[in-house]
């Protein structure tokens, strides 16, 4: 029997296809089975994203040192990053609180073919050591952090972070302008809509997550970056209301 035998179901985003009561969007099973194709159809970019992380990676990542996928979920960036290294001294962490993404991820680590280790952790981003980190991945999760949690969790991981490090900061934003904030919303949604998603999904999916993803501005992110101790701030990545930034560590 094949590798690719042994996957791990995949199934087709249908979770907010139909009339359901309002609820938080939660990283449960049902989502884990469908994370793949939510995100690809969800997230402009994200296939760009995934592959470029790896080429960062093998910028930065130091021998050595340890790199870090924070809200890891499938292990699509963690993956990107293991073959980004090119250091057998070097440690890799994969981090998530969603037990469902935990499990379905060791499957996807465990079929690649890349003999760097990867260590999985269940628990709270928020409360996992770092150390001597040269590259760390964000990749859309820190939205996911309460806005007043978020400054402590990234002056963590700059206090972490080794001279010539980085952070890759992937992120859905929000615009100071009204206009503009409307267009891109506006065409975020026929994006969406070009993947597949109704008017229903499109409406249910907004509301059970609008109170769980925190979009904030661009300049609010540089700034909190610069603050935590990061020397420089730059976006690499946008596409609509998404953005992903590499925040560095001068040498």
């Amino acid at each position: 029997m094949s590798k690719t035998d042994h996957s791990p179901e995949q199934q087709t985003d249908r979770l907010f296809a139909t009339e359901r009561q309002p609820e938080d969007f939660r990283f449960d099973a049902a989502v884990a089975r469908v994370f793949p194709d939510m995100i690809r159809r969800s997230v402009p970019g994200y296939t760009t994203i995934i592959p470029m992380i790896e080429v960062i990676t093998e910028q930065y990542a130091q021998a050595g040192s340890n790199c870090y996928d924070l809200g890891c979920s499938l292990g699509a960036s963690t993956l990107a990053m293991r073959h980004g290294i090119s250091f057998d001294s070097c440690s890799l962490v994969g981090v998530d609180n969603s037990e469902a993404m935990i499990e379905r991820c060791e499957h996807y680590i465990a079929l690649d073919d890349h003999s760097l280790p990867v260590s999985l952790r269940c628990e709270n981003i928020q409360e996992t050591e770092l150390t001597n980190a040269s590259v760390t991945t964000l990749n859309f999760t820190l939205q996911f952090v309460p806005p007043e949690q978020r400054t402590n969790l990234l002056r963590k991981i700059a206090e972490a972070t080794q001279p010539g490090g980085v952070l890759i900061l992937s992120e859905k934003i929000r615009f100071d302008s009204e206009d503009e904030q409307a267009v891109q919303t506006r065409l975020h949604h026929e994006f969406k809509r070009a993947n597949g998603y109704s008017d229903l999904e499109i409406s249910q999916k907004r509301s059970a997550i609008e109170q769980v993803l925190i979009p904030e501005t661009l300049e609010a992110h540089k700034q909190r970056l610069t603050e935590a101790g990061f020397d420089r701030v730059l976006v690499w990545y946008q596409c609509f209301n998404f953005v992903s930034m590499m925040a560095i560590k001068a040498d």
